[in-house]
């Protein structure tokens, strides 16, 4: 009965199926998703900030061992979509969540997973210069964390990342209670706006601007796991900032099968460690998904991790093509494919519980969360 309901909660069905129409568009599905509610608040002990800073993560269990784990229950999905809240003052507090499914239905498959290098064959990533580019959406959404880690602009006023760039899964990491989200900008030049880098044979040099976290939200899947357990499908962040940004932000949406994705393609764009200062865009096809993840090989170093994992699909109901973010990327992992040792970029999917769950976060009322 506890599976039987576990199927029920996880499994949220799109309305739209992908038609068969010889002009057909990759259409964004629409999904009825879960409601999520805070259902009591516990203030903690004040955390001690002593974890490193990792910028990947390891776990030795691949798509096959993702896809054969046992669901979890109704009870353990609750805990693990209950959240700890980090203030910029030091104060910790975690909250136990409530779950509704309002609607029903299904597509899925269940996992977790990823290691270390993560250049494949030929480097296929693109270092994007000059303000033209770096301004302009959708590059102008991926932001630095001061931990070292890439962020996505997703609000007004938030910004979506890996839980591993925050938390270690056992405690804070150094630097995390005085959090900053940079914006990449031109360098002023003698009071001057900068030159046009088009115009230019070098690439127009650019600098950080940080804004402070006001708080931070961390899935307690991520805090009571570790990369070899559940917490691999928990590690996502949002970080709410102190005040806006006032750049174009992309929205989030439930990540629908990979066969779905145009392509079977993904795109993200991070600040990759080995090209310091240069936002990094790849993109690259899915090779293996489970109900949690999504594994590719796109080209990355660490420092992309918490990238915005998105695509680019048809919006129906607005007639027109709109980018969502369906994934965060998480990190590199080496897979025993039938003795065989096989490497793997891995992404954590936006579930319609995740969906729930975050966009809760950022709006602070279900009602304006139904529609994923």
């Amino acid at each position: 009965m506890a599976a039987l309901s576990t199927l029920i909660l996880l499994l949220c069905a799109a309305k739209d199926v992908m038609p068969s129409s010889p002009h057909w568009k990759p259409t964004w599905p629409s999904y009825r998703v879960p409601v999520i509610l805070p259902q009591s608040t516990l203030n903690l002990d004040k955390p001690q900030f002593d974890a490193e800073a990792r910028l990947e993560v390891v776990s030795p269990c691949g798509p096959a061992c993702h896809k054969s784990s046992p669901l979890p229950t109704y009870e353990e999905v609750k805990n693990y979509l209950s959240y700890e809240t980090l203030y910029a003052n030091g104060s910790l507090t975690e909250t136990e969540v409530g779950i509704y499914i309002l609607s029903n239905g299904g597509d899925g498959s269940r996992g977790r997973s990823r290691t270390k290098r993560q250049i494949y064959g030929y480097d296929s990533r693109f270092s994007i210069f000059g303000k033209d580019f770096l301004l302009n959406y959708p590059f102008s959404t991926s932001v630095k964390l001061s931990t070292g880690c890439t962020g996505t602009l997703v609000a007004e006023k938030h910004v979506l990342t890996a839980a591993h760039c925050i938390h270690d899964g056992k405690s804070y990491v150094k630097g995390a209670q005085k959090l900053r989200v940079g914006f990449l900008k031109p360098k002023q030049k003698d009071g001057s706006k900068g030159s046009n880098s088009t115009n230019s044979v070098m690439p127009e040099k650019m600098k950080f601007q940080w804004i402070r976290v006001k708080r931070t939200h961390v899935p307690k899947g991520w805090i009571k796991g570790n990369a070899n357990d559940i917490g691999m499908d928990y590690d996502y962040a949002l970080l709410e900032l102190k005040k806006p940004h006032k750049r174009k932000f992309m929205k989030i949406g439930v990540s629908p099968p990979a066969r779905h994705l145009p392509g079977g393609r993904i795109h993200f764009s991070g600040y990759d460690n080995d090209r310091p200062g240069n936002l990094v865009y790849r993109f690259c096809d899915v090779k293996d998904e489970t109900y949690d993840l999504l594994y590719q090989q796109c080209d990355a170093q660490p420092g992309a991790s918490g990238s915005g994992v998105y695509v680019r699909m048809w919006k129906r109901q607005n007639h027109k093509w709109e980018r969502k973010i369906i994934g965060i990327f998480s990190g590199h992992q080496w897979v025993d494919m039938n003795g065989t040792p096989q490497d793997f970029n891995v992404a954590v999917r936006i579930t319609p519980l995740k969906y729930a769950q975050i966009c809760y976060w950022i709006k602070g009322n279900y009602l304006d969360c139904r529609e994923g």
